[in-house]
């Protein structure tokens, strides 16, 4: 019975992690007669949701002064690398489920729309020193969400940091059904030559280096001479654009003082996306579009997780003038 009572201490984080995992549980199952391991995905991902459930029912406000500190700690952080998880195994899923590429679909509304490619009118504006700001501003992307989401954990705001994380990890699972339902590699590999792009977009000092680091987090491996085989399906929707405005609305909606930094941080970036050809403009639309479904409705997600489930002894604080509007 005790046990079925601390089920209370899920939060709304803990929420979107398990129905993604069952979610994905779902498709491995599904499709279980062309993902031969589907039975260890199914185990993998059972896994998590076990532990996410043990950390909720034996870490929430119990431990003692030694060790209180360090799972409270992962308690609350883990959400961080489980993104970083979770987009990988949707990189096995596409390439177990052997799905197609739609680039050529992106390609032609982007031509529709504007008459021109993009990526070839920005490369009219390209030096060195524009491409080296603009990397750097592309690679802050995972650190954003830290950045806003320690500025209310630090403050002992626990509410507002799960709120901000429980919503930057909403936002990630929707684009990641995005990758799902439209796989594509992006405008570097389809039209441009992804080899020269060192040569025909150089920077300065780090933009080589924060490129090899990318390269890497999306599995392409250095030096092959076929990376688009590598590469993961990610560009629709963008969710560079996608998250990066949440944490801008967010940032600002909850008056965090770190919207000084985020906010120019945030355009930089998401101008970024194409510039450096990682993203079609009808990406960033559709990112656009994810983006406000996303802050539309996680405020009514977390409040039926607040009140069905846990923090039911939160204090109260400036996440309830979001969640209540």
């Amino acid at each position: 019975m005790n046990y079925l009572a601390n089920l209370r201490n899920l939060h709304f984080g803990d929420v979107v992690n398990i129905v993604f995992y069952l979610f994905l549980i779902s498709i491995a199952v599904i499709f279980s007669d062309q993902i031969k391991i589907w039975w260890f995905i199914v185990l993998f991902n059972f896994l998590v949701i076990s532990l996410i459930v043990y950390m909720a029912v034996k870490w929430e406000g119990s431990g003692n002064p030694q060790d209180f500190f360090a799972k409270r700690f992962m308690r609350e952080w883990y959400l961080v690398p489980l993104i970083l998880l979770t987009f990988k195994e949707i990189y096995f899923f596409i390439e177990l489920l052997n799905l197609p590429d739609y680039d050529w679909i992106l390609i032609k509304l982007d031509y529709l729309l504007f008459g021109v490619h993009p990526t070839y009118v920005l490369g009219k504006i390209a030096n060195p020193v524009l491409t080296e700001i603009l990397q750097i501003a592309y690679s802050t992307f995972y650190f954003l969400p830290i950045i806003l989401g320690y500025d209310f954990y630090r403050r002992g705001d626990i509410k507002t940091y799960r709120y901000v994380m429980g919503t930057v990890v909403y936002g990630f699972y929707l684009s990641y059904i995005g990758y799902l339902l439209v796989p594509a590699i992006g405008p570097r590999f389809t039209l441009h030559d992804f080899l020269k792009l060192d040569d025909e977009l150089p920077g300065l000092f780090l933009t080589k280096a924060l490129r090899l680091m990318i390269n890497t987090g999306e599995s392409i491996p250095p030096g092959v001479p076929n990376p688009a085989d590598y590469a993961q399906r990610d560009a629709f929707p963008s969710g560079h654009t996608q998250i990066t405005l949440v944490i801008m609305y967010l940032s600002v909606v909850l008056n965090s003082k770190t919207k000084y930094f985020l906010v120019p941080t945030g355009i930089l970036l998401i101008f970024s996306t194409v510039y450096l050809r990682y993203h079609y403009v009808i990406d960033l639309i559709a990112g656009f579009l994810f983006a406000v479904f996303t802050v539309a409705t996680s405020p009514y997600l977390f409040n039926q997780c607040e009140t069905k489930i846990g923090l039911r002894d939160a204090k109260e604080n400036r996440v309830q003038a979001v969640c209540s509007s």
